[in-house]
């Protein structure tokens, strides 16, 4: 059990490290390259912080644990919106200025609706999967021609000042890049390994730890990211970075693991966790949205959002022990 416990703090370590070397990397190098500011903070960003809940999920469904990779994607966006959001809007109330964020709202909700429309009939086959990452594909179409516009917006002008505070070599990013994918991959083996054992020794199921454990910690680079966004008044950062990995985690974490491996969903997974997943996205929609004008989310409720996933939380670990 020790080798298993150690696995797994070790392999969330050198998950956030790799994750967080793999999106300065890939960020720096997109720069080198003249991509759009706006782009690589959508894009490129967006599937760096998401990349430890892809290959989390793509290992599990590939060695038969489908609980592990639904419990990371939707545990993960439940981490993303109730604790994380939650925790940055406490310390520092959320103001959205940016339009591109509050386009990415509805498209967040749709993405939410669509999964969980998906999974009505308690079934992921590839043809699901497949929807799912064709609407990815349009998202990142959208994306694209987004950045193309050229129009000034807030989200943009705070990529572009963190991208001249770390830029780097190009050199030193392909390198950075490199070392923090294989890296990721390494390390998502060792906590997967670690977690599965874990599992088996205590009678939990995979599921549980994949919405808990798991979960928080593929989501740790958000938290660092949200956090330190926030303190230096990069709020549509710190709101960007929810979104847009939410975004990932809805189409392309559970659709790559369906396409791998496609999955049987326990109803529980559709009535507690999906449910609970759209009433956040619903919840920081209406909140954040900003329909009279800018959007904001207060300290209150962030607040709320952390009572909720105290709650959940709370939750989860009765059901392990009752």
């Amino acid at each position: 059990m020790l080798v298993a416990i150690l696995a797994i703090i070790a392999g969330l370590a050198l998950l956030v490290w790799s994750a967080d070397k793999f999106v300065d990397g890939a960020a720096s190098t997109a720069r080198h390259f003249g991509m759009p500011s706006l782009l690589i903070g959508m894009v490129i960003v967006g599937f760096g912080t998401s990349a430890p809940e892809m290959v989390v999920s793509a290992l599990a469904a590939s060695q038969g644990n489908p609980g592990i990779a639904l419990g990371n994607a939707f545990g993960s966006n439940i981490t993303n919106i109730a604790l994380i959001l939650g925790l940055t809007a406490v310390i520092s109330p959320i103001a959205v200025q940016s339009k591109i964020l509050r386009k990415e709202m509805p498209l967040l909700m749709v993405a939410t609706l669509l999964v969980i429309a998906i999974m009505w009939d308690l079934t992921l086959s590839r043809l699901d999967a497949i929807i799912l990452l064709i609407g990815f594909a349009g998202f990142i179409g959208w994306s694209i021609w987004q950045s193309l516009q050229r129009k000034a917006d807030a989200f943009a002008s705070e990529v572009e000042q963190e991208m001249i505070a770390h830029s780097m070599p190009l050199k030193s990013a392909v390198l950075w890049l490199i070392v923090g994918l294989l890296v990721l991959i390494a390390s998502s083996r060792i906590l997967v390994w670690g977690a599965v054992e874990i599992a088996q020794m205590f009678g939990v199921s995979d599921l549980i730890i994949g919405l808990t454990i798991i979960a928080v910690g593929t989501s740790l680079p958000e938290l660092a990211s949200s956090i330190i966004a926030t303190r230096k008044g990069e709020h549509d950062i710190a709101l960007g970075n929810i979104i847009g990995s939410n975004l990932f985690n809805t189409l392309a974490v559970v659709g790559i693991a369906g396409v791998i491996h496609p999955l049987t969903v326990d109803a529980e997974v559709l009535w507690r966790d999906a449910m609970f997943m759209g009433a956040l996205t619903l919840s920081i929609f209406v909140i954040g949205y900003g329909f009279k004008g800018p959007g904001r989310i207060n300290r209150v409720e962030g607040s709320i959002l952390l009572l909720a996933y105290c709650g959940y939380t709370t939750y989860l670990i009765q059901s392990v022990f009752l």
